[in-house]
């Protein structure tokens, strides 16, 4: 593989700076890939938000918590899935059948294995240098699922 950082993904790059060699994303644990991916899905949210213009912290947290929780998330991962591939449908299915020790606060323990599914998937994304194509679908379902709830308030 090439070393050159502009040139590998972010999680490659942060890997080779780190002095580690590359992960290979496909034998990782599924609660492994959801480990990652809760940051990386956190991530591009946090980046949206603050995109959208200066508010405050709080109107940002407020904002963020909207779509990183267990219910938000398997509601995107219900939009985005007839978009997955046969691989991606696959990381989401590992990741919903894990055995976690945990489950969310104020989630259904179904809602939180989807959850987690649309976590691992995301995982997945990131350590595979898929940030384009995860962008690209995270984008687009979370404007599908800012439609769907301004609809149940009006």
């Amino acid at each position: 593989m090439d070393n050159n950082p502009t040139k590998m993904n972010s999680a490659s790059a942060i890997l080779a700076k780190a002095g580690i060699a590359d992960c290979d994303a496909a034998s990782l644990s599924p609660l492994t890939l959801a480990y990652v991916g809760d940051c990386a899905f956190e991530m591009v949210v946090r980046t949206i938000v603050v995109g959208r213009g200066e508010r405050t912290v709080n109107t940002m947290h407020k904002h963020t918590c909207r779509y990183v929780n267990a219910g938000a998330q398997k509601e995107l991962l219900e939009l985005l899935a007839e978009q997955l591939t046969e691989t991606e449908q696959s990381v989401v299915r590992r990741g919903r059948n894990a055995k976690s020790h945990s489950v969310a606060k104020h989630a259904s323990v179904a809602d939180y294995r989807k959850a987690t599914g649309f976590e691992a998937l995301c995982g997945y994304w990131y350590l595979t240098g898929q940030e384009e194509r995860m962008v690209s679908l995270l984008t687009d379902a979370m404007k599908k699922y800012d439609g769907k709830t301004e609809e149940t308030k009006g």
